[in-house]
């Protein structure tokens, strides 16, 4: 890969990548720039390593994710429960307050919650549930392409966005109590 390919793949992938490093700097902008800057510095030295025709975003994704691990090293999944919320637990919360209508209760409680409470809810998800969620909500990655970068199954994937997605429904309750946009009911 030229040096010209290389600076043409990398700002194609820039903005998602700079938003994955600042979920994974737990929002950190300033940390996030150091990782960035680390992580196309080690994709450069090593762009001879990709494989023309092949998924530059993904192989990024995955420089950048071990330039997190060697810095700060990799932790151990915490244990989460989550099987005391039940599936749907912010539609079921946000209909039982009055969020109703034609359209989704969660979605019309959803839209009043701001987008940078939304980002620190993702930001305080267990590391493991952050990166694959940030690298599919904010990197807009696929399944594959997720497992592919983390170098993990697909199926770890999916499992552990299903886990976050339930801890974000959780926490983005919490949100709107805090907020007033609705009263406490689940503890009525």
């Amino acid at each position: 890969m030229t040096k010209e390919q290389f600076e043409q793949e990398v700002e194609r992938v820039i903005d998602p990548a700079f938003g994955y490093a600042v979920r994974l700097s737990g929002g950190n902008r300033d940390e996030a720039e150091d990782l960035l800057q680390e992580a196309v510095l080690a994709a450069f030295k090593g762009r001879e390593t990709f494989t023309s025709g092949t998924n530059f975003k993904a192989w990024f994704f995955r420089i950048l994710t071990n330039s997190l691990y060697r810095k700060v090293g990799k932790k151990q999944l915490e244990t989460v429960s989550i099987d005391a919320d039940p599936e749907p637990y912010l539609y079921m919360q946000a209909r039982d307050a009055g969020f109703s209508g034609s359209e989704d209760p969660a979605e019309l409680l959803f839209d009043k919650i701001d987008g940078a409470e939304v980002l620190a809810a993702l930001d305080a998800l267990p590391d493991d549930f952050r990166e694959v969620s940030s690298l599919y909500f904010t990197g807009e990655m696929s399944y594959d392409e997720i497992a592919e970068t983390l170098d993990i199954p697909v199926g770890t994937v999916r499992s552990r966005l299903h886990r976050a997605r339930k801890l974000l429904q959780v926490a983005l309750w919490d949100v709107a109590v805090r907020r007033g946009l609705v009263e406490d009911i689940s503890h009525a």
